[in-house]
Protein backbone atom coordinates (compact mmCIF):
# COMPACT_ATOMS: atom_id res chain seq x y z
CA UNK A 1 0.00 0.00 0.00
CA UNK A 2 1.17 3.15 -0.72
CA UNK A 3 2.30 6.29 1.81
CA UNK A 4 -0.71 7.72 0.25
CA UNK A 5 -3.16 5.64 0.73
CA UNK A 6 -1.95 4.41 4.12
CA UNK A 7 -2.44 7.95 5.28
CA UNK A 8 -5.54 9.04 4.21
CA UNK A 9 -6.76 5.94 5.93
CA UNK A 10 -4.92 6.80 9.12
CA UNK A 11 -7.12 10.74 8.62
CA UNK A 12 -10.17 9.04 8.30
CA UNK A 13 -9.89 7.10 11.69
CA UNK A 14 -10.66 9.64 13.97
CA UNK A 15 -8.49 10.00 17.16
CA UNK A 16 -8.88 14.06 18.31
CA UNK A 17 -7.11 14.83 21.36
CA UNK A 18 -9.72 15.76 23.37
CA UNK A 19 -10.75 13.08 24.26
CA UNK A 20 -7.69 11.25 23.08
CA UNK A 21 -9.21 7.85 22.33
CA UNK A 22 -6.93 6.00 19.79
CA UNK A 23 -7.82 2.49 20.11
CA UNK A 24 -9.38 2.31 16.11
CA UNK A 25 -6.06 3.78 14.92
CA UNK A 26 -3.79 1.95 17.25
CA UNK A 27 -5.76 -1.69 15.94
CA UNK A 28 -5.14 -0.28 12.35
CA UNK A 29 -1.43 -0.28 12.44
CA UNK A 30 -1.64 -3.42 14.89
CA UNK A 31 -3.01 -5.38 11.85
CA UNK A 32 -0.83 -3.32 9.25
CA UNK A 33 2.02 -4.51 11.36
CA UNK A 34 0.98 -8.19 11.84
CA UNK A 35 0.81 -8.53 7.91
CA UNK A 36 4.37 -7.38 7.64
CA UNK A 37 5.49 -9.75 9.76
CA UNK A 38 6.10 -7.46 12.32
CA UNK A 39 6.07 -8.29 15.87
CA UNK A 40 4.19 -5.18 18.09
CA UNK A 41 1.85 -5.29 21.39
CA UNK A 42 -0.68 -3.10 21.96
CA UNK A 43 -0.56 -1.15 25.13
CA UNK A 44 -4.00 -0.28 26.33
CA UNK A 45 -5.13 2.89 28.80
CA UNK A 46 -8.84 4.24 30.13
CA UNK A 47 -10.36 6.03 27.95
CA UNK A 48 -9.47 4.02 24.61
CA UNK A 49 -5.68 5.61 25.06
CA UNK A 50 -3.69 3.06 23.11
CA UNK A 51 -0.08 2.96 22.04
CA UNK A 52 1.56 0.54 19.80
CA UNK A 53 5.27 -1.03 20.36
CA UNK A 54 7.76 -3.36 18.88
CA UNK A 55 7.20 -6.48 21.05
CA UNK A 56 10.47 -7.22 21.32
CA UNK A 57 12.68 -4.17 20.95
CA UNK A 58 15.74 -4.61 19.51
CA UNK A 59 17.67 -0.60 20.88
CA UNK A 60 19.21 0.22 17.68
CA UNK A 61 17.10 2.41 15.88
CA UNK A 62 13.55 3.37 16.74
CA UNK A 63 10.87 5.06 14.74
CA UNK A 64 8.62 6.80 16.95
CA UNK A 65 4.81 9.00 16.06
CA UNK A 66 1.94 9.91 17.52
CA UNK A 67 -1.54 9.17 16.09
CA UNK A 68 -3.69 11.74 17.98
CA UNK A 69 -4.83 14.99 15.98
CA UNK A 70 -6.29 18.19 17.73
CA UNK A 71 -10.07 18.79 16.94
CA UNK A 72 -10.98 20.11 13.92
CA UNK A 73 -14.52 21.83 12.51
CA UNK A 74 -15.62 21.17 9.39
CA UNK A 75 -17.60 23.58 8.44
CA UNK A 76 -14.37 25.75 7.19
CA UNK A 77 -12.73 22.78 5.72
CA UNK A 78 -12.67 22.64 1.47
CA UNK A 79 -13.10 18.88 2.29
CA UNK A 80 -14.01 17.20 5.58
CA UNK A 81 -11.23 17.46 7.88
CA UNK A 82 -11.72 13.09 8.40
CA UNK A 83 -12.04 12.35 4.89
CA UNK A 84 -8.92 11.79 3.83
CA UNK A 85 -9.45 12.62 0.33
CA UNK A 86 -6.65 12.39 -2.08
CA UNK A 87 -6.57 15.08 -4.44
CA UNK A 88 -4.57 17.66 -6.51
CA UNK A 89 -1.14 15.25 -5.36
CA UNK A 90 -1.88 16.02 -1.53
CA UNK A 91 -3.61 14.31 1.02
CA UNK A 92 -6.26 16.25 2.84
CA UNK A 93 -7.54 15.89 6.12
CA UNK A 94 -6.93 16.52 10.05
CA UNK A 95 -3.64 15.12 11.03
CA UNK A 96 -2.43 14.82 7.26
CA UNK A 97 0.78 16.54 8.36
CA UNK A 98 0.65 15.95 12.13
CA UNK A 99 1.64 13.63 12.06
CA UNK A 100 -0.46 10.88 10.32
CA UNK A 101 1.40 11.55 7.31
CA UNK A 102 4.67 10.74 9.07
CA UNK A 103 3.19 7.59 10.50
CA UNK A 104 1.87 6.50 7.14
CA UNK A 105 5.55 7.13 5.64
CA UNK A 106 6.95 4.82 8.52
CA UNK A 107 5.07 1.89 8.07
CA UNK A 108 5.18 1.68 4.27
CA UNK A 109 8.80 1.84 4.73
CA UNK A 110 8.75 -0.94 6.66
CA UNK A 111 6.63 -3.17 4.00
CA UNK A 112 9.65 -1.67 1.65
CA UNK A 113 12.58 -3.55 3.61
CA UNK A 114 10.33 -6.64 5.37
CA UNK A 115 9.10 -7.72 1.62
CA UNK A 116 12.90 -7.43 0.22
CA UNK A 117 13.51 -9.99 2.65
CA UNK A 118 16.96 -8.29 4.68
CA UNK A 119 17.26 -8.07 8.40
CA UNK A 120 14.44 -5.64 9.85
CA UNK A 121 16.52 -3.92 12.86
CA UNK A 122 14.06 -1.02 13.61
CA UNK A 123 11.91 -0.72 16.70
CA UNK A 124 7.98 1.13 16.38
CA UNK A 125 6.19 3.29 18.81
CA UNK A 126 3.27 4.74 18.03
CA UNK A 127 1.63 7.05 20.85
CA UNK A 128 -2.06 8.70 22.04
CA UNK A 129 -1.22 12.06 23.56
CA UNK A 130 1.61 14.07 22.33
CA UNK A 131 -1.10 16.76 21.59
CA UNK A 132 -1.33 17.03 25.72
CA UNK A 133 0.77 15.53 28.08
CA UNK A 134 2.51 12.60 26.83
CA UNK A 135 1.32 10.90 30.19
CA UNK A 136 -0.37 8.04 28.92
CA UNK A 137 1.70 7.66 25.77
CA UNK A 138 5.37 8.45 25.15
CA UNK A 139 6.13 8.88 29.12
CA UNK A 140 3.91 5.93 30.16
CA UNK A 141 6.74 3.59 27.48
CA UNK A 142 9.58 5.13 29.20
CA UNK A 143 8.13 4.65 32.32
CA UNK A 144 7.36 1.31 32.15
CA UNK A 145 10.82 0.71 30.37
CA UNK A 146 8.98 -0.88 26.93
CA UNK A 147 11.54 0.99 24.76
CA UNK A 148 15.48 0.53 24.73
CA UNK A 149 17.51 3.55 24.55
CA UNK A 150 18.65 3.66 20.87
CA UNK A 151 19.41 6.61 17.99
CA UNK A 152 15.32 7.65 17.46
CA UNK A 153 13.62 9.79 14.14
CA UNK A 154 10.61 10.90 15.34
CA UNK A 155 8.23 11.78 12.07
CA UNK A 156 7.43 15.09 12.79
CA UNK A 157 6.89 17.55 9.98
CA UNK A 158 9.84 19.09 9.12
CA UNK A 159 11.43 20.97 6.11
CA UNK A 160 12.23 18.53 3.38
CA UNK A 161 16.07 19.27 3.65
CA UNK A 162 16.27 20.13 7.29
CA UNK A 163 15.80 17.35 9.64
CA UNK A 164 15.24 19.08 13.50
CA UNK A 165 17.83 18.45 16.61
CA UNK A 166 16.64 20.21 18.98
CA UNK A 167 13.80 22.44 20.72
CA UNK A 168 13.53 25.24 23.12
CA UNK A 169 12.17 24.48 26.39
CA UNK A 170 8.87 24.73 27.94
CA UNK A 171 7.14 26.08 31.22
CA UNK A 172 3.38 25.64 31.53
CA UNK A 173 2.15 27.48 34.79
CA UNK A 174 -1.01 27.77 36.87
CA UNK A 175 -1.24 30.95 38.58
CA UNK A 176 -3.45 31.99 41.21
CA UNK A 177 -3.48 35.74 41.84
CA UNK A 178 -5.03 37.14 45.01
CA UNK A 179 -6.48 40.21 45.92
CA UNK A 180 -8.09 42.27 48.68
CA UNK A 181 -11.57 42.90 47.92
CA UNK A 182 -13.90 45.58 48.40
CA UNK A 183 -16.42 47.96 47.26
CA UNK A 184 -15.65 48.64 43.23
CA UNK A 185 -16.42 52.63 43.80
CA UNK A 186 -13.80 52.57 46.12
CA UNK A 187 -11.31 51.32 43.41
CA UNK A 188 -7.99 51.89 43.13
CA UNK A 189 -7.90 54.06 45.90
CA UNK A 190 -8.87 51.23 48.34
CA UNK A 191 -8.55 47.36 47.59
CA UNK A 192 -6.12 45.36 45.85
CA UNK A 193 -7.45 43.33 42.77
CA UNK A 194 -6.17 40.16 41.31
CA UNK A 195 -7.58 40.72 37.71
CA UNK A 196 -4.72 43.69 37.98
CA UNK A 197 -2.01 41.99 39.87
CA UNK A 198 -2.20 39.27 37.12
CA UNK A 199 -2.14 42.18 34.49
CA UNK A 200 1.52 43.41 36.20
CA UNK A 201 2.36 39.90 35.95
CA UNK A 202 1.71 39.98 32.10
CA UNK A 203 2.95 43.42 31.63
CA UNK A 204 6.12 42.06 33.56
CA UNK A 205 6.68 38.92 30.93
CA UNK A 206 6.77 41.36 28.40
CA UNK A 207 10.29 42.80 29.77
CA UNK A 208 11.29 39.04 30.12
CA UNK A 209 10.35 38.61 26.28
CA UNK A 210 12.56 41.55 25.21
CA UNK A 211 15.57 40.21 26.62
CA UNK A 212 18.01 38.27 24.05
CA UNK A 213 19.47 35.11 25.48
CA UNK A 214 22.97 33.68 24.44
CA UNK A 215 23.32 30.23 24.51
CA UNK A 216 27.52 30.69 24.89
CA UNK A 217 28.68 28.02 22.96
CA UNK A 218 29.53 29.07 19.02
CA UNK A 219 28.64 25.89 17.63
CA UNK A 220 25.25 25.96 19.05
CA UNK A 221 25.02 29.98 18.52
CA UNK A 222 25.56 28.98 14.47
CA UNK A 223 23.29 26.85 14.13
CA UNK A 224 20.64 28.70 15.49
CA UNK A 225 21.41 31.65 12.99
CA UNK A 226 21.56 28.82 10.52
CA UNK A 227 18.18 27.79 11.58
CA UNK A 228 16.40 31.09 11.77
CA UNK A 229 17.17 31.45 8.07
CA UNK A 230 15.88 28.55 6.93
CA UNK A 231 12.41 28.82 9.19
CA UNK A 232 12.67 32.40 8.48
CA UNK A 233 12.43 31.35 4.06
CA UNK A 234 9.53 28.39 5.32
CA UNK A 235 7.67 31.16 7.16
CA UNK A 236 8.20 34.76 5.64
CA UNK A 237 9.20 35.61 8.81
CA UNK A 238 12.06 38.22 9.53
CA UNK A 239 11.59 37.70 13.47
CA UNK A 240 12.55 34.17 13.71
CA UNK A 241 15.58 34.67 14.99
CA UNK A 242 14.01 36.62 17.81
CA UNK A 243 11.35 33.51 18.39
CA UNK A 244 14.50 31.02 18.95
CA UNK A 245 16.61 33.35 21.48
CA UNK A 246 13.52 34.94 23.64
CA UNK A 247 11.28 33.81 25.92
CA UNK A 248 7.90 33.29 24.15
CA UNK A 249 5.31 33.57 26.22
CA UNK A 250 1.40 32.66 25.63
CA UNK A 251 -1.43 33.57 28.34
CA UNK A 252 -3.66 30.89 27.10
CA UNK A 253 -6.67 31.09 29.38
CA UNK A 254 -7.70 33.94 32.28
CA UNK A 255 -10.35 33.79 34.37
CA UNK A 256 -11.34 36.20 37.57
CA UNK A 257 -13.37 38.41 39.63
CA UNK A 258 -16.65 37.93 41.06
CA UNK A 259 -18.89 40.77 39.96
CA UNK A 260 -18.41 44.35 38.33
CA UNK A 261 -18.59 46.18 41.36
CA UNK A 262 -16.27 43.86 43.70
CA UNK A 263 -12.66 44.60 43.90
CA UNK A 264 -11.46 41.10 42.46
CA UNK A 265 -10.40 38.64 45.13
CA UNK A 266 -8.97 35.65 42.79
CA UNK A 267 -7.82 35.79 39.10
CA UNK A 268 -6.72 32.36 37.54
CA UNK A 269 -4.29 32.44 34.56
CA UNK A 270 -2.65 29.57 32.65
CA UNK A 271 0.73 30.23 30.93
CA UNK A 272 2.47 28.62 29.04
CA UNK A 273 6.50 30.06 28.22
CA UNK A 274 9.04 28.44 25.91
CA UNK A 275 12.55 28.90 26.89
CA UNK A 276 15.99 29.39 24.60
CA UNK A 277 19.04 27.90 25.02
CA UNK A 278 20.99 30.31 27.72
CA UNK A 279 17.79 31.11 30.10
CA UNK A 280 18.17 29.19 33.56
CA UNK A 281 14.88 27.63 34.24
CA UNK A 282 15.62 28.15 38.02
CA UNK A 283 16.38 31.63 37.89
CA UNK A 284 13.14 32.28 35.96
CA UNK A 285 11.10 30.88 37.76
CA UNK A 286 12.47 32.65 40.77
CA UNK A 287 11.93 35.98 38.93
CA UNK A 288 8.46 35.36 38.00
CA UNK A 289 7.52 34.28 42.02
CA UNK A 290 9.79 37.62 42.98
CA UNK A 291 7.34 39.99 40.79
CA UNK A 292 4.52 38.13 41.98
CA UNK A 293 4.14 37.88 45.73
CA UNK A 294 -0.08 37.86 46.08
CA UNK A 295 0.23 34.71 43.52
CA UNK A 296 0.88 30.91 43.93
CA UNK A 297 2.26 30.05 41.01
CA UNK A 298 2.67 25.94 40.32
CA UNK A 299 4.74 24.20 37.55
CA UNK A 300 2.27 21.99 35.32
CA UNK A 301 5.00 21.19 32.85
CA UNK A 302 8.67 21.10 32.33
CA UNK A 303 11.29 21.04 30.20
CA UNK A 304 14.97 22.22 29.76
CA UNK A 305 16.05 22.97 25.80
CA UNK A 306 17.27 19.67 24.66
CA UNK A 307 19.63 18.97 21.36
CA UNK A 308 21.05 15.88 19.42
CA UNK A 309 24.49 16.57 18.57
CA UNK A 310 24.37 17.54 14.56
CA UNK A 311 27.57 15.69 14.43
CA UNK A 312 26.21 12.42 16.29
CA UNK A 313 25.67 9.21 14.14
CA UNK A 314 22.23 9.32 13.54
CA UNK A 315 21.66 13.11 12.36
CA UNK A 316 24.93 12.14 10.20
CA UNK A 317 23.19 9.14 8.77
CA UNK A 318 19.91 11.03 8.22
CA UNK A 319 21.54 13.68 6.57
CA UNK A 320 23.22 11.43 3.69
CA UNK A 321 19.92 9.88 3.20
CA UNK A 322 17.95 12.80 2.82
CA UNK A 323 20.48 14.22 0.30
CA UNK A 324 20.22 10.52 -1.37
CA UNK A 325 16.68 11.14 -1.68
CA UNK A 326 16.27 14.99 -3.01
CA UNK A 327 20.13 14.91 -4.12
CA UNK A 328 20.68 18.17 -2.73
CA UNK A 329 22.52 18.57 1.10
CA UNK A 330 20.25 18.58 4.01
CA UNK A 331 21.51 20.34 6.90
CA UNK A 332 19.91 20.46 10.65
CA UNK A 333 17.93 22.87 12.41
CA UNK A 334 16.59 23.65 15.99
CA UNK A 335 13.10 25.22 16.43
CA UNK A 336 10.69 26.64 18.75
CA UNK A 337 8.12 24.04 19.72
CA UNK A 338 8.27 21.23 21.65
CA UNK A 339 7.08 17.19 21.31
CA UNK A 340 7.94 14.08 22.63
CA UNK A 341 11.77 14.58 21.74
CA UNK A 342 12.23 16.18 25.45
CA UNK A 343 11.12 13.23 27.21
CA UNK A 344 13.31 10.35 25.31
CA UNK A 345 16.31 12.74 25.28
CA UNK A 346 15.74 12.75 29.35
CA UNK A 347 16.18 9.31 29.26
CA UNK A 348 19.49 9.36 26.98
CA UNK A 349 17.46 8.86 23.37
CA UNK A 350 19.60 10.59 20.61
CA UNK A 351 16.63 12.05 19.18
CA UNK A 352 15.95 13.65 15.16
CA UNK A 353 12.77 14.76 14.23
CA UNK A 354 12.32 14.64 10.29
CA UNK A 355 8.91 13.87 8.35
CA UNK A 356 6.52 14.73 6.02
CA UNK A 357 4.14 17.60 5.73
CA UNK A 358 3.29 21.32 4.67
CA UNK A 359 4.00 22.68 8.38
CA UNK A 360 2.18 25.71 7.21
CA UNK A 361 -0.54 23.71 7.28
CA UNK A 362 0.04 22.83 11.51
CA UNK A 363 -3.15 23.09 12.85
CA UNK A 364 -4.88 24.96 10.34
CA UNK A 365 -8.20 25.01 8.53
CA UNK A 366 -7.40 22.55 4.93
CA UNK A 367 -4.58 20.69 6.66
CA UNK A 368 -2.66 18.59 3.61
CA UNK A 369 0.00 16.81 2.59
CA UNK A 370 1.76 16.35 -0.83
CA UNK A 371 1.79 13.11 -1.86
CA UNK A 372 5.66 13.48 -3.51
CA UNK A 373 6.89 14.38 0.37
CA UNK A 374 5.02 11.69 1.82
CA UNK A 375 7.21 8.95 -0.90
CA UNK A 376 10.18 10.88 -0.62
CA UNK A 377 9.61 10.30 3.29
CA UNK A 378 9.05 6.63 3.15
CA UNK A 379 12.38 6.30 0.89
CA UNK A 380 14.38 8.36 3.12
CA UNK A 381 12.93 6.10 6.21
CA UNK A 382 13.66 2.92 4.12
CA UNK A 383 17.37 3.87 3.66
CA UNK A 384 18.05 4.73 7.38
CA UNK A 385 16.51 1.10 8.23
CA UNK A 386 18.76 -0.76 5.79
CA UNK A 387 22.08 1.24 7.23
CA UNK A 388 20.98 -0.02 10.37
CA UNK A 389 20.45 -3.55 9.56
CA UNK A 390 24.39 -4.22 9.37
CA UNK A 391 24.72 -2.94 13.01
CA UNK A 392 25.56 -4.81 15.64
CA UNK A 393 22.85 -5.34 18.64
CA UNK A 394 23.46 -3.41 21.97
Amino acid sequence: MTPARLCADLVRIRSENPPGNTRDVIEYIKDFTDSCGIRTRVIRSRGGRNNLVSARPGGRLLFCGHVDVVPALAQSWQHDPFSGAIEDGKVWGRGSTDMKGGCASILAACREVVDAGPEFPADLAFVCDEETSGTHGIRRLLAEKLLIPCETIIAEPTPALSPNVGQKGLIRLCCVFHGEPGHGSLYPVKGVSAVMEAFSFLEFLNEVHARDYNPGDPALSRLISESSEVLGNLFSMDEIRDVLTHVMFNPGTIEGGEKANIVAEQCNLELDLRIPWGCSIPDLLHELRDHAPNADISVINMSEPSITSPGSRLVSRLLEEIGNVYNQAARPIVQWAASDARYLRREGFPVVEYGPGEIQALHAVDEHVTIESLENAARVYEGMIRRYSGDPSP
